[in-house]
């Protein structure tokens, strides 16, 4: 079964939080949290100002907040992101920008960003 996509397309804003079942590709901007049982994509041209929960995360844009994976985290080669993470597994291509902290978990590890900023 495919799973629905919310779409914040390029030249839209978005400010409040996401909670969703499905999957979310961000290509415009958004201010708040997103958090998704699926994939979360932030394209080249997304910016995203708030904390990240999904099942993959994959991206291409900017990120000022942290982010946790319950399975993968991918900062594609022009990424920028601030903020610290929390995944099983992390690939970060050449010429991607990452500023924060890492924490390496099990799949079984629990899925909240941290809360003592």
């Amino acid at each position: 079964m495919i799973k629905d996509l919310n779409l914040i397309a390029t030249m839209s804003k978005f400010q409040g939080n996401l909670n969703t079942q499905g999957n979310v590709r961000v290509d415009g901007q958004f201010i708040g949290d997103i958090q998704a049982t699926e994939n979360i994509t932030i394209g080249i041209s997304g910016e995203v100002q708030g904390n990240i929960i999904g099942k993959n995360v994959f991206i291409s844009g900017k990120i000022s907040g942290d982010i946790v994976a319950k399975e993968k985290i991918v900062f594609e080669g022009k990424s920028s992101i601030r903020g610290d993470i929390k995944a099983t597994t992390l690939i970060i291509d050449e010429g991607a920008l990452f500023d924060g902290k890492i924490t390496m978990t099990d799949s079984k590890a629990t899925s909240q960003p941290n809360s003592h900023k």
